[in-house]
């Protein structure tokens, strides 16, 4: 196969996928975003991975972006962006626990934390979200593939069904998302 046919044949996978997004689900997470503004909670993005870059890249857009534009002043941070405390937890308390491990006596039950993972099931998502549920917070699930146990338990979920393995197109669905919801703000 040359690149020709399998660029079309990859935006054509990638065109399918964005014509299968859930606007209804686009809308409930607005309004979950929006609601945080008013009940002055904060956001936490997290993800691994090309996920954890799409964490970043949100905080970027729907944090800074849209607040040194005075359009909406959003708390949010990814708990990916702190490289020394996700190793020392790694290092010193295990992998499954770099998100759950910081979330630990910082969370209120009206945060939001919007959990990245194309399969859904990994460990340290999986603790996270478990950990949030806990203390009351929303959770919107990024998920792809079958979604796994975060497509399950969260309370709005975005889910691209994509097929197993198929990680370049649900991170870019994913980061669509993000820019949908910037640019809906910036054109709002």
């Amino acid at each position: 196969m040359n690149i020709e046919d399998f660029s079309k044949k990859y935006l054509s996978r990638l065109t399918s996928a964005l014509d299968r997004i859930d606007y209804n689900v686009v809308g409930e997470i607005i309004e979950a975003l929006e609601k945080s503004v008013a009940d002055k909670s904060r956001i936490f993005i997290i993800g691994n991975g090309g996920s954890s870059a799409t964490a970043s890249h949100m905080v970027n857009d729907l944090g800074v972006g849209l607040k040194r534009r005075e359009i909406i002043n959003f708390d949010i941070a990814s708990l990916n962006d702190n490289a020394p405390v996700v190793s020392a937890i790694a290092n010193d308390v295990g992998y499954e626990s770099i998100f759950s491990m910081q979330m630990k006596g910082l969370l209120s039950k009206n945060d939001i934390i919007i959990a990245i993972s194309c399969s859904g099931d990994s460990p340290n998502i999986v603790k996270a979200v478990d950990y949030a549920k806990e203390i009351g917070c929303t959770i919107i699930g990024l998920s792809g593939f079958e979604g796994g146990y975060l497509r399950k338990v969260s309370d709005i979920s975005f889910h691209v069904d994509a097929p197993e393995g198929d990680y370049g197109l649900v991170e870019d669905v994913h980061m669509i998302l993000d820019h949908i919801i910037y640019s809906y703000y910036m054109h709002k």
